[in-house]
């Protein structure tokens, strides 16, 4: 019987054979993996009643967002959030 190296099904066959990488730890593929994940975080921004905003900026402007944001240990958006509450208030 010849061994068809497609056949995955007579294990026999393949005791010996090195696959590569680790096993499967998830059943779904890790483009469905990363759409199930974004779902779930949009589900808990809900939650916590927050909105998403889309904005683009030139490189200047979000290196030095990135520069204060680092010396005030915030995330950029938190930062973003409290320089437009400053503005708005």
């Amino acid at each position: 019987m010849a061994k068809e190296s497609f056949d995955r099904i007579t294990h026999d066959l393949f005791a010996d054979e090195v696959r590569p990488g680790r096993p499967k730890s998830n059943p779904h593929s890790r483009q469905v993996q990363l759409k199930i994940n974004k779902q779930k975080q949009i589900q808990r921004d809900k939650q916590k009643g927050l909105k998403r905003i889309e904005l683009k900026v030139d490189s200047q402007l979000f290196e030095i967002l990135n520069k204060l944001s680092k010396e005030q240990d915030i995330s950029r958006g938190e930062l973003i959030t409290q320089l437009l509450n400053a503005q708005l208030n």
